[in-house]
Protein backbone atom coordinates (compact mmCIF):
# COMPACT_ATOMS: atom_id res chain seq x y z
CA UNK A 1 0.00 0.00 0.00
CA UNK A 2 0.60 3.52 -0.64
CA UNK A 3 2.18 5.53 2.70
CA UNK A 4 -0.18 7.79 3.50
CA UNK A 5 2.05 10.74 3.54
CA UNK A 6 5.30 11.53 1.01
CA UNK A 7 8.09 8.75 1.56
CA UNK A 8 10.69 10.38 2.90
CA UNK A 9 8.94 13.69 4.15
CA UNK A 10 9.79 14.91 7.26
CA UNK A 11 7.44 17.35 9.43
CA UNK A 12 8.83 18.91 12.36
CA UNK A 13 11.93 16.58 12.79
CA UNK A 14 9.19 13.26 12.93
CA UNK A 15 9.15 10.62 10.52
CA UNK A 16 7.18 10.22 7.21
CA UNK A 17 4.49 8.06 7.98
CA UNK A 18 3.99 9.77 12.08
CA UNK A 19 1.03 11.83 13.22
CA UNK A 20 1.36 14.96 15.68
CA UNK A 21 -1.08 15.82 18.12
CA UNK A 22 -0.27 18.64 20.82
CA UNK A 23 3.16 18.77 19.61
CA UNK A 24 4.31 14.85 20.56
CA UNK A 25 5.00 12.34 18.14
CA UNK A 26 2.21 9.54 19.34
CA UNK A 27 2.05 7.16 16.76
CA UNK A 28 3.24 5.36 13.15
CA UNK A 29 1.00 5.22 10.49
CA UNK A 30 -2.48 5.44 12.70
CA UNK A 31 -4.90 4.20 10.02
CA UNK A 32 -2.61 1.75 7.92
CA UNK A 33 -1.13 0.14 10.63
CA UNK A 34 -3.36 0.49 13.45
CA UNK A 35 -6.36 -1.36 14.15
CA UNK A 36 -9.73 0.14 13.82
CA UNK A 37 -10.17 1.26 17.47
CA UNK A 38 -6.40 3.31 16.96
CA UNK A 39 -8.11 4.64 13.65
CA UNK A 40 -11.01 6.08 15.59
CA UNK A 41 -8.99 7.07 19.12
CA UNK A 42 -7.05 8.82 16.66
CA UNK A 43 -10.58 10.72 15.58
CA UNK A 44 -11.54 11.18 18.50
CA UNK A 45 -8.13 12.69 19.37
CA UNK A 46 -8.50 15.33 16.68
CA UNK A 47 -12.00 16.18 17.11
CA UNK A 48 -11.49 16.74 20.83
CA UNK A 49 -8.18 19.21 20.14
CA UNK A 50 -10.47 20.96 17.64
CA UNK A 51 -14.05 21.67 20.54
CA UNK A 52 -11.12 23.03 22.60
CA UNK A 53 -9.82 25.29 20.13
CA UNK A 54 -13.57 26.14 19.63
CA UNK A 55 -13.80 27.14 23.10
CA UNK A 56 -11.25 29.18 23.36
CA UNK A 57 -13.21 31.58 20.59
CA UNK A 58 -11.02 30.48 17.72
CA UNK A 59 -13.35 30.91 14.36
CA UNK A 60 -14.16 28.42 12.33
CA UNK A 61 -13.42 29.49 8.95
CA UNK A 62 -15.94 28.68 5.75
CA UNK A 63 -14.49 29.93 2.41
CA UNK A 64 -17.77 29.14 0.58
CA UNK A 65 -18.87 32.06 -0.75
CA UNK A 66 -22.34 30.67 -2.42
CA UNK A 67 -23.95 28.78 -5.61
CA UNK A 68 -22.96 29.78 -8.97
CA UNK A 69 -24.84 28.42 -12.29
CA UNK A 70 -21.86 26.30 -14.12
CA UNK A 71 -23.25 27.88 -17.56
CA UNK A 72 -23.79 31.79 -17.17
CA UNK A 73 -22.02 31.87 -13.82
CA UNK A 74 -24.82 33.94 -11.86
CA UNK A 75 -24.26 33.43 -8.39
CA UNK A 76 -26.47 32.61 -5.61
CA UNK A 77 -26.85 32.44 -1.81
CA UNK A 78 -25.94 29.18 -0.17
CA UNK A 79 -29.28 26.92 0.05
CA UNK A 80 -30.91 23.84 -1.33
CA UNK A 81 -31.22 25.21 -4.73
CA UNK A 82 -29.97 23.43 -7.91
CA UNK A 83 -30.65 24.86 -11.01
CA UNK A 84 -30.35 28.64 -12.20
CA UNK A 85 -33.64 30.30 -12.31
CA UNK A 86 -31.94 32.41 -15.32
CA UNK A 87 -30.27 29.48 -18.11
CA UNK A 88 -31.72 26.24 -16.28
CA UNK A 89 -28.00 25.48 -15.75
CA UNK A 90 -27.17 23.81 -12.86
CA UNK A 91 -25.40 25.38 -9.77
CA UNK A 92 -22.14 24.22 -7.78
CA UNK A 93 -20.46 25.83 -5.16
CA UNK A 94 -18.40 29.00 -5.28
CA UNK A 95 -15.46 29.46 -3.75
CA UNK A 96 -12.92 32.00 -2.27
CA UNK A 97 -9.83 30.48 -3.87
CA UNK A 98 -7.50 33.16 -2.47
CA UNK A 99 -8.80 32.86 0.96
CA UNK A 100 -8.43 28.79 0.81
CA UNK A 101 -4.66 29.47 -0.23
CA UNK A 102 -3.61 31.65 2.28
CA UNK A 103 -4.85 29.05 5.03
CA UNK A 104 -4.09 25.57 3.17
CA UNK A 105 -0.54 23.78 2.80
CA UNK A 106 0.67 20.03 2.35
CA UNK A 107 1.60 19.93 6.07
CA UNK A 108 -1.89 21.52 7.70
CA UNK A 109 -4.01 18.43 5.19
CA UNK A 110 -0.85 15.95 6.62
CA UNK A 111 -1.61 16.35 10.29
CA UNK A 112 -5.63 16.29 9.83
CA UNK A 113 -7.88 13.97 10.28
CA UNK A 114 -7.68 10.40 8.78
CA UNK A 115 -10.96 10.96 6.58
CA UNK A 116 -12.05 13.22 3.92
CA UNK A 117 -12.22 16.04 6.58
CA UNK A 118 -8.47 16.71 6.14
CA UNK A 119 -9.96 18.62 3.18
CA UNK A 120 -12.18 20.73 4.97
CA UNK A 121 -11.42 23.90 3.47
CA UNK A 122 -12.13 22.70 0.18
CA UNK A 123 -15.59 21.26 1.31
CA UNK A 124 -18.71 23.09 1.19
CA UNK A 125 -20.02 23.30 4.95
CA UNK A 126 -19.75 26.42 7.28
CA UNK A 127 -19.15 24.47 10.50
CA UNK A 128 -17.54 21.40 11.79
CA UNK A 129 -18.94 18.38 9.86
CA UNK A 130 -21.37 16.36 11.58
CA UNK A 131 -21.31 13.36 9.29
CA UNK A 132 -18.57 10.77 8.27
CA UNK A 133 -16.10 11.46 11.17
CA UNK A 134 -14.58 8.21 9.98
CA UNK A 135 -15.32 8.07 5.80
CA UNK A 136 -12.33 8.28 3.32
CA UNK A 137 -8.69 8.15 3.75
CA UNK A 138 -9.09 4.57 1.77
CA UNK A 139 -6.01 2.56 0.57
CA UNK A 140 -4.14 3.50 -3.08
CA UNK A 141 -2.66 0.15 -3.38
CA UNK A 142 0.37 -0.78 -5.48
CA UNK A 143 -0.86 -3.64 -7.91
CA UNK A 144 2.42 -5.31 -8.57
CA UNK A 145 0.72 -8.79 -9.00
CA UNK A 146 -2.11 -7.08 -11.64
CA UNK A 147 0.80 -5.38 -13.16
CA UNK A 148 3.08 -7.82 -13.87
CA UNK A 149 -0.35 -9.79 -15.23
CA UNK A 150 -1.03 -6.88 -17.73
CA UNK A 151 2.74 -6.06 -18.43
CA UNK A 152 2.89 -2.88 -16.84
CA UNK A 153 5.25 -0.63 -15.23
CA UNK A 154 3.23 1.15 -12.52
CA UNK A 155 -0.20 0.49 -11.46
CA UNK A 156 -2.34 1.25 -8.50
CA UNK A 157 -6.14 0.74 -6.95
CA UNK A 158 -7.64 3.33 -5.13
CA UNK A 159 -9.78 1.04 -3.45
CA UNK A 160 -12.88 2.25 -1.86
CA UNK A 161 -14.09 -1.28 -1.52
CA UNK A 162 -13.37 0.01 2.16
CA UNK A 163 -14.95 3.05 2.30
CA UNK A 164 -16.99 3.53 6.06
CA UNK A 165 -19.67 2.70 6.87
CA UNK A 166 -21.35 1.29 3.72
CA UNK A 167 -18.25 0.04 1.60
CA UNK A 168 -18.72 2.50 -1.47
CA UNK A 169 -17.58 5.57 -2.59
CA UNK A 170 -20.77 6.97 -1.85
CA UNK A 171 -19.81 7.11 1.50
CA UNK A 172 -17.57 10.47 0.95
CA UNK A 173 -20.57 12.29 -1.15
CA UNK A 174 -23.37 11.68 1.67
CA UNK A 175 -20.91 12.75 4.08
CA UNK A 176 -20.64 16.13 2.69
CA UNK A 177 -24.13 15.88 1.84
CA UNK A 178 -25.86 15.53 5.21
CA UNK A 179 -23.27 17.80 6.94
CA UNK A 180 -24.58 20.73 5.06
CA UNK A 181 -28.29 19.40 4.92
CA UNK A 182 -28.22 20.03 8.89
CA UNK A 183 -26.54 23.27 8.74
CA UNK A 184 -29.47 24.34 6.01
CA UNK A 185 -32.15 22.92 8.96
CA UNK A 186 -33.26 19.78 7.54
CA UNK A 187 -34.76 16.80 9.31
CA UNK A 188 -35.62 14.86 6.96
CA UNK A 189 -33.29 13.36 4.40
CA UNK A 190 -33.98 11.46 1.00
CA UNK A 191 -32.58 10.17 -2.64
CA UNK A 192 -32.97 8.56 -6.01
CA UNK A 193 -30.40 5.76 -6.13
CA UNK A 194 -29.26 2.22 -7.82
CA UNK A 195 -27.68 1.00 -4.84
CA UNK A 196 -24.62 2.24 -3.16
CA UNK A 197 -26.26 5.70 -2.52
CA UNK A 198 -29.42 4.44 -0.93
CA UNK A 199 -27.08 2.36 1.38
CA UNK A 200 -25.19 5.14 2.17
CA UNK A 201 -27.53 8.03 2.91
CA UNK A 202 -29.70 5.02 5.12
CA UNK A 203 -26.86 4.43 7.38
CA UNK A 204 -25.36 7.82 7.57
CA UNK A 205 -29.01 9.18 8.14
CA UNK A 206 -29.52 7.20 11.55
CA UNK A 207 -26.19 7.90 12.48
CA UNK A 208 -27.18 11.34 12.27
CA UNK A 209 -31.11 10.98 13.51
CA UNK A 210 -32.50 12.55 10.40
CA UNK A 211 -35.85 10.88 8.99
CA UNK A 212 -34.99 8.83 5.71
CA UNK A 213 -36.96 8.14 2.60
CA UNK A 214 -35.10 6.53 0.12
CA UNK A 215 -36.39 5.80 -3.54
CA UNK A 216 -35.09 3.12 -6.03
CA UNK A 217 -35.50 1.12 -8.82
CA UNK A 218 -37.91 -2.31 -8.34
CA UNK A 219 -35.10 -4.92 -9.78
CA UNK A 220 -32.52 -3.56 -7.73
CA UNK A 221 -29.95 -6.58 -6.45
CA UNK A 222 -31.57 -8.15 -3.15
CA UNK A 223 -27.91 -7.59 -1.14
CA UNK A 224 -28.17 -3.56 -1.56
CA UNK A 225 -31.78 -3.66 -0.68
CA UNK A 226 -30.80 -5.81 2.28
CA UNK A 227 -28.00 -3.44 3.06
CA UNK A 228 -30.63 -0.36 2.73
CA UNK A 229 -33.60 -2.43 4.66
CA UNK A 230 -30.89 -3.51 7.97
CA UNK A 231 -30.77 0.59 8.97
CA UNK A 232 -34.59 1.40 8.80
CA UNK A 233 -35.51 4.18 6.44
CA UNK A 234 -38.89 4.32 4.06
CA UNK A 235 -37.05 2.83 1.19
CA UNK A 236 -39.98 2.94 -1.80
CA UNK A 237 -39.08 0.60 -4.75
CA UNK A 238 -40.67 1.96 -8.08
CA UNK A 239 -41.56 -0.08 -11.35
CA UNK A 240 -39.36 1.68 -13.40
CA UNK A 241 -35.26 2.30 -14.10
CA UNK A 242 -33.47 4.80 -12.45
CA UNK A 243 -34.22 7.25 -14.51
CA UNK A 244 -38.02 6.82 -13.72
CA UNK A 245 -36.91 7.22 -10.44
CA UNK A 246 -35.12 10.52 -10.79
CA UNK A 247 -37.55 12.04 -12.56
CA UNK A 248 -40.15 10.93 -9.36
CA UNK A 249 -37.73 12.27 -6.84
CA UNK A 250 -37.30 15.42 -8.33
CA UNK A 251 -41.47 16.21 -8.91
CA UNK A 252 -41.25 14.99 -4.59
CA UNK A 253 -38.20 17.61 -4.05
CA UNK A 254 -40.39 20.51 -5.60
CA UNK A 255 -43.45 19.19 -2.97
CA UNK A 256 -41.96 18.52 0.30
CA UNK A 257 -39.21 20.06 2.35
CA UNK A 258 -36.75 17.43 2.41
CA UNK A 259 -32.87 17.02 1.92
CA UNK A 260 -32.89 15.52 -1.11
CA UNK A 261 -29.04 14.72 -1.58
CA UNK A 262 -28.59 14.53 -5.55
CA UNK A 263 -31.67 17.12 -6.12
CA UNK A 264 -31.64 19.62 -4.09
CA UNK A 265 -28.46 19.40 -2.02
CA UNK A 266 -26.87 17.79 -5.28
CA UNK A 267 -24.15 21.17 -5.07
CA UNK A 268 -23.22 20.03 -1.84
CA UNK A 269 -23.32 16.46 -2.16
CA UNK A 270 -21.17 16.55 -5.59
CA UNK A 271 -18.42 18.20 -3.99
CA UNK A 272 -17.39 15.11 -1.64
CA UNK A 273 -16.24 13.05 -4.82
CA UNK A 274 -13.33 15.84 -5.19
CA UNK A 275 -12.14 13.84 -1.93
CA UNK A 276 -11.20 11.04 -4.36
CA UNK A 277 -8.78 12.90 -6.12
CA UNK A 278 -7.29 14.49 -3.29
CA UNK A 279 -6.37 11.36 -1.72
CA UNK A 280 -5.16 10.11 -4.97
CA UNK A 281 -2.71 13.40 -5.46
CA UNK A 282 -1.61 13.42 -1.81
CA UNK A 283 -0.67 9.26 -1.32
CA UNK A 284 1.03 9.48 -4.48
CA UNK A 285 3.39 12.15 -3.20
CA UNK A 286 1.84 15.51 -4.38
CA UNK A 287 1.39 14.39 -7.95
CA UNK A 288 -1.28 13.24 -9.79
CA UNK A 289 -0.88 9.79 -12.08
CA UNK A 290 -0.42 9.82 -15.98
CA UNK A 291 -3.43 8.28 -16.31
CA UNK A 292 -6.93 7.27 -14.49
CA UNK A 293 -9.59 5.01 -15.37
CA UNK A 294 -13.03 6.07 -13.61
CA UNK A 295 -16.76 4.17 -13.54
CA UNK A 296 -19.15 6.73 -15.13
CA UNK A 297 -22.72 6.30 -14.24
CA UNK A 298 -23.99 10.25 -14.02
CA UNK A 299 -20.61 11.40 -14.81
CA UNK A 300 -19.97 13.34 -11.53
CA UNK A 301 -17.14 11.05 -9.85
CA UNK A 302 -15.05 12.00 -13.04
CA UNK A 303 -15.77 15.18 -13.17
CA UNK A 304 -14.69 15.62 -9.51
CA UNK A 305 -11.82 14.06 -9.66
CA UNK A 306 -10.66 16.17 -12.53
CA UNK A 307 -11.86 19.47 -10.69
CA UNK A 308 -10.12 18.13 -7.24
CA UNK A 309 -6.56 18.03 -9.66
CA UNK A 310 -7.13 21.57 -11.01
CA UNK A 311 -7.88 22.92 -7.94
CA UNK A 312 -4.87 21.59 -5.80
CA UNK A 313 -2.19 22.43 -8.99
CA UNK A 314 -4.23 26.55 -8.51
CA UNK A 315 -3.76 26.49 -4.85
CA UNK A 316 0.35 25.79 -5.38
CA UNK A 317 -0.02 21.64 -3.78
CA UNK A 318 0.91 20.15 -6.52
CA UNK A 319 3.25 21.59 -9.23
CA UNK A 320 1.26 19.96 -12.63
CA UNK A 321 -1.99 18.48 -13.32
CA UNK A 322 -0.44 15.89 -15.96
CA UNK A 323 -3.21 13.06 -15.81
CA UNK A 324 -5.33 11.46 -18.71
CA UNK A 325 -8.48 10.81 -17.53
CA UNK A 326 -10.91 7.42 -18.92
CA UNK A 327 -14.70 6.62 -18.87
CA UNK A 328 -15.36 3.49 -18.23
CA UNK A 329 -18.83 2.58 -18.85
CA UNK A 330 -20.54 -1.16 -19.57
CA UNK A 331 -21.35 -1.43 -23.35
CA UNK A 332 -25.18 -2.25 -22.12
CA UNK A 333 -25.67 1.69 -20.65
CA UNK A 334 -22.57 3.86 -22.60
CA UNK A 335 -24.39 7.26 -23.54
CA UNK A 336 -20.90 9.28 -22.10
CA UNK A 337 -18.48 6.76 -23.56
CA UNK A 338 -20.44 6.92 -27.60
CA UNK A 339 -20.47 10.56 -26.99
CA UNK A 340 -16.91 10.74 -26.17
CA UNK A 341 -15.88 7.94 -28.59
CA UNK A 342 -17.65 9.45 -31.26
CA UNK A 343 -16.71 12.89 -30.31
CA UNK A 344 -20.06 14.31 -30.05
CA UNK A 345 -21.10 17.23 -28.47
CA UNK A 346 -24.32 15.19 -27.51
CA UNK A 347 -25.32 12.65 -24.71
CA UNK A 348 -27.83 10.56 -26.36
CA UNK A 349 -30.09 8.72 -23.07
CA UNK A 350 -30.53 5.47 -23.80
CA UNK A 351 -32.38 2.31 -21.67
CA UNK A 352 -29.88 0.64 -19.50
CA UNK A 353 -29.36 -3.43 -19.94
CA UNK A 354 -26.28 -4.54 -18.21
CA UNK A 355 -25.34 -6.09 -15.00
CA UNK A 356 -23.24 -3.13 -13.57
CA UNK A 357 -26.52 -1.99 -11.76
CA UNK A 358 -24.83 0.85 -10.30
CA UNK A 359 -23.98 2.41 -13.54
CA UNK A 360 -27.24 1.75 -15.46
CA UNK A 361 -28.17 5.97 -15.37
CA UNK A 362 -29.37 6.05 -19.05
CA UNK A 363 -29.82 10.14 -19.26
CA UNK A 364 -26.93 11.07 -16.89
CA UNK A 365 -26.75 14.79 -15.24
CA UNK A 366 -23.24 15.62 -15.33
CA UNK A 367 -22.70 13.45 -18.87
CA UNK A 368 -21.86 16.58 -20.93
CA UNK A 369 -19.10 17.81 -17.76
CA UNK A 370 -17.72 14.65 -17.55
CA UNK A 371 -17.06 14.06 -21.74
CA UNK A 372 -15.81 17.78 -21.69
CA UNK A 373 -13.40 16.88 -18.82
CA UNK A 374 -11.81 13.50 -20.48
CA UNK A 375 -11.45 15.71 -23.75
CA UNK A 376 -9.66 18.50 -21.92
CA UNK A 377 -7.27 15.88 -20.04
CA UNK A 378 -6.08 14.50 -23.42
CA UNK A 379 -8.32 11.03 -22.55
CA UNK A 380 -11.13 8.98 -23.73
CA UNK A 381 -13.35 6.34 -23.21
CA UNK A 382 -13.68 2.37 -23.35
CA UNK A 383 -17.04 -0.20 -22.81
CA UNK A 384 -16.74 -3.57 -21.23
CA UNK A 385 -18.91 -6.16 -22.27
CA UNK A 386 -21.07 -8.15 -19.15
CA UNK A 387 -18.98 -11.28 -19.28
CA UNK A 388 -15.64 -8.78 -19.58
CA UNK A 389 -17.09 -7.07 -16.50
CA UNK A 390 -17.55 -10.68 -14.53
CA UNK A 391 -13.75 -11.83 -15.46
CA UNK A 392 -12.45 -8.92 -14.56
CA UNK A 393 -13.94 -8.96 -11.01
CA UNK A 394 -12.53 -12.33 -10.68
CA UNK A 395 -8.82 -10.67 -11.50
CA UNK A 396 -8.82 -8.23 -9.34
CA UNK A 397 -9.97 -10.91 -6.50
CA UNK A 398 -7.25 -13.29 -7.23
CA UNK A 399 -3.98 -11.21 -8.19
CA UNK A 400 -4.77 -8.14 -5.12
CA UNK A 401 -7.19 -9.96 -3.06
CA UNK A 402 -10.02 -6.66 -3.59
CA UNK A 403 -13.43 -8.19 -4.57
CA UNK A 404 -15.13 -5.35 -5.97
CA UNK A 405 -18.63 -5.01 -7.12
CA UNK A 406 -19.74 -4.77 -10.94
CA UNK A 407 -18.78 -1.08 -11.08
CA UNK A 408 -14.95 -2.14 -10.38
CA UNK A 409 -15.61 -4.56 -12.85
CA UNK A 410 -16.37 -2.36 -15.35
CA UNK A 411 -13.42 -0.07 -14.68
CA UNK A 412 -10.68 -3.19 -14.89
CA UNK A 413 -11.73 -4.16 -17.88
CA UNK A 414 -11.99 -1.05 -19.73
CA UNK A 415 -8.02 -0.50 -18.60
CA UNK A 416 -7.37 -3.50 -20.13
CA UNK A 417 -8.84 -2.63 -23.06
CA UNK A 418 -7.05 0.69 -22.85
CA UNK A 419 -3.99 -0.87 -22.26
CA UNK A 420 -4.14 -3.99 -24.86
CA UNK A 421 -5.02 -1.08 -27.66
CA UNK A 422 -1.81 0.93 -26.58
CA UNK A 423 -4.00 4.08 -25.49
CA UNK A 424 -2.44 3.89 -22.09
CA UNK A 425 1.20 3.11 -22.33
CA UNK A 426 2.56 0.00 -20.45
CA UNK A 427 5.47 2.38 -19.00
CA UNK A 428 3.58 5.16 -17.38
CA UNK A 429 1.33 5.15 -14.40
CA UNK A 430 -1.72 4.01 -13.62
CA UNK A 431 -4.51 4.74 -11.58
CA UNK A 432 -8.02 2.67 -11.51
CA UNK A 433 -10.91 3.87 -9.63
CA UNK A 434 -12.78 1.01 -7.94
CA UNK A 435 -15.59 2.39 -6.27
CA UNK A 436 -17.54 -0.51 -4.38
CA UNK A 437 -17.26 -3.99 -2.57
CA UNK A 438 -17.79 -7.13 -4.37
CA UNK A 439 -20.54 -8.35 -1.47
CA UNK A 440 -23.30 -6.15 -2.79
CA UNK A 441 -23.07 -7.75 -6.13
CA UNK A 442 -22.53 -11.46 -5.27
CA UNK A 443 -24.91 -12.48 -7.65
CA UNK A 444 -22.94 -11.06 -11.10
CA UNK A 445 -20.59 -13.64 -10.62
CA UNK A 446 -22.54 -16.41 -9.10
CA UNK A 447 -22.77 -18.78 -11.83
CA UNK A 448 -18.81 -17.81 -12.83
CA UNK A 449 -16.64 -18.78 -9.97
CA UNK A 450 -17.32 -22.43 -9.46
CA UNK A 451 -18.41 -24.89 -6.39
CA UNK A 452 -16.80 -26.00 -3.69
CA UNK A 453 -15.03 -29.36 -3.74
CA UNK A 454 -16.88 -31.67 -1.39
CA UNK A 455 -15.54 -34.59 0.59
CA UNK A 456 -15.91 -36.98 3.50
CA UNK A 457 -14.24 -36.11 6.76
CA UNK A 458 -11.80 -38.69 5.85
CA UNK A 459 -7.63 -38.09 5.74
CA UNK A 460 -8.45 -40.20 2.59
CA UNK A 461 -10.91 -38.32 0.92
CA UNK A 462 -8.68 -35.24 1.64
CA UNK A 463 -5.78 -36.47 0.18
CA UNK A 464 -7.60 -37.96 -3.09
CA UNK A 465 -8.98 -34.54 -4.45
CA UNK A 466 -5.22 -33.33 -3.60
CA UNK A 467 -3.36 -36.15 -6.29
CA UNK A 468 -6.55 -35.72 -8.40
CA UNK A 469 -5.15 -31.29 -8.30
CA UNK A 470 -1.89 -32.07 -8.51
CA UNK A 471 -1.96 -34.82 -11.56
CA UNK A 472 -3.71 -31.98 -13.50
CA UNK A 473 -0.70 -29.26 -12.85
CA UNK A 474 1.75 -31.88 -13.52
CA UNK A 475 2.79 -31.41 -17.30
CA UNK A 476 2.70 -34.29 -19.62
CA UNK A 477 5.81 -35.63 -20.75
Amino acid sequence: MIPRQPPGKKRGGLGANSCKIRGEETCKRPLLDASRRGRFFYMEEALSLRAERSNDNEKIMSFMKGLKCRECGKTYPKEAIYVCEYCFGSLEVDYDYDAIKKNISREQIEDGPQSIWRYRALLPIDGEPTAGLYTGFTPLVKAATLAKTLGVKELYIKDDTVCHPTFSFKDRVVSVALSRAKELGFDTVACASTGNLANSVAAHAAKNGFQRYIFIPHDLEYAKILASLVYNPNLIAVKGNYDDVNRLCSEIAGKYRWAFVNVNIRPYYAEGSKTFGYEVAEQLGWQTPQHLVCPAASGSLLTKIWKAFKEFYQLGLIKEVKSKLYCAQAEGCSPIAEAIQNKSDAIRPVKPKTIAKSLAIGNPADGYYAKDAVFESGGTAAKAADDEIREAIKLLARTEGIFTETAGGVTLACTIKLIESGVIPKDESVVVAITGNGLKTQGAIRDSVGEPVMIEPSIKSFESILKEKESKMTPAK
